[in-house]
C-alpha cells in the first residue's frame, strides 16, 4: 500500500511546472488530488490525466489565486469532490520582476494576492476538514534566502512571508495534530525557467552543484512532507535548491 493511500491533496498551480509534477507524484504515493488551474484548462487536463492513470482520483478546479472566493471555494469543491482533505500545497504563485522604481501598486496588490493571502486563506480553509495527520505545505523561493541581484524586491517579499505565516499556522494547527512547512526551490528547469533559457548561464553561477533542479526534485520533498516523514517536521522551511543560498 502506498504511503498516502486514502488522502486527498489539493494542489493550487498545478496545471503545469513544479505544480504539476507534485500532482502526479503525490497520486503515485496513494493520494486523490485536485489542482487549481487559471488560464490553462487544456494543460490541466493532462495533469488530471496523469492522476487517474496513478489509478486515483483527480479533478481540475478553475480557480485565480487572486480572487479570494475562489481560493476559498477550491477547497470547498475539493471536499465537495472528495469527502476529505489531508494535504494543502500551496502552489500557485507569479513571478513580478523589474526596478522598484516601476513597481505599480497594482502588481504589488496582485503579488500580494496571489503569494500571501491566498495562501493564508487557503490554509484557513483547508484546516477546518483536516484530521490530526494534515499537513500544509507552501512552495516559497531560494529568494527568500538569496537575493543575488536586483529587480525581484516584491517577490522575494511576499515569499519571504510565508515563512512567518508558516511559522505561526504551526503554532495555530500544531494542537490539533497539522503540520505546516515551506519548501524553497531553487532554479527549476520549467516552461517558465528553463535549463536552457537565456537566463540560465548567468543563474548556474549561483547553484552549487552547477544544474538546474526538476520538478521530480521539489515534488520528492513534498510527497515525503505530507508522509509519515514529515510527522514531526513543522513551523520551518526546507531549501531544494541546489545550494543556490548556501
Amino acid at each position: 500500500m502506498s504511503e498516502l493511500t486514502g488522502k486527498v491533496a489539493l494542489v493550487t498551480g498545478g496545471s503545469r511546472g513544479i505544480g504539476a509534477a507534485i500532482a502526479v507524484r503525490l497520486a503515485h504515493e496513494g493520494a486523490h488530488v485536485a489542482l487549481t488551474y487559471h488560464r490553462a484548462a487544456d494543460q490541466a487536463a493532462v495533469v488530471v490525466g496523469q492522476i487517474e492513470s496513478a489509478g486515483r482520483r483527480g479533478v481540475a478546479i478553475a480557480a485565480d489565486s487572486a480572487d479570494p472566493d475562489a481560493v476559498t471555494g477550491a477547497v470547498a469543491q475539493t471536499v465537495a469532490e472528495f469527502g476529505r482533505l489531508d494535504v494543502l500545497v500551496n502552489n500557485a504563485g507569479v513571478f513580478p520582476t523589474g526596478p522598484l522604481q516601476e513597481v505599480t501598486l497594482a502588481e504589488l496588490d496582485h503579488a500580494i494576492a496571489v503569494h500571501i493571502r491566498a495562501v493564508f486563506l487557503a490554509s484557513q480553509a483547508a484546516a477546518g476538514h483536516m484530521g490530526d495527520s494534515g499537513r500544509i505545505i507552501s512552495i516559497g523561493s531560494c529568494f527568500a534566502e538569496r537575493v543575488p541581484y536586483a529587480g525581484i524586491s516584491l517577490y522575494t517579499m511576499t515569499k519571504s512571508a510565508l515563512l512567518g505565516l508558516t511559522k505561526g499556522l504551526a503554532r495555530d494547527l500544531g494542537p490539533c495534530g497539522i503540520t505546516a512547512t515551506v519548501v524553497h526551490p531553487g532554479c527549476t528547469d520549467t516552461d517558465m525557467n528553463p535549463a536552457e533559457g537565456p537566463d540560465a548561464a548567468a543563474e548556474l553561477g549561483f547553484i552549487a552543484l552547477g544544474h538546474y533542479g526538476t520538478g521530480a526534485d521539489l515534488a520528492a520533498t513534498v510527497a515525503h512532507l505530507a508522509g509519515e516523514g514529515g510527522r514531526y517536521i513543522t513551523g520551518t522551511s526546507i531549501a531544494v535548491d541546489g545550494g543556490y543560498a548556501a
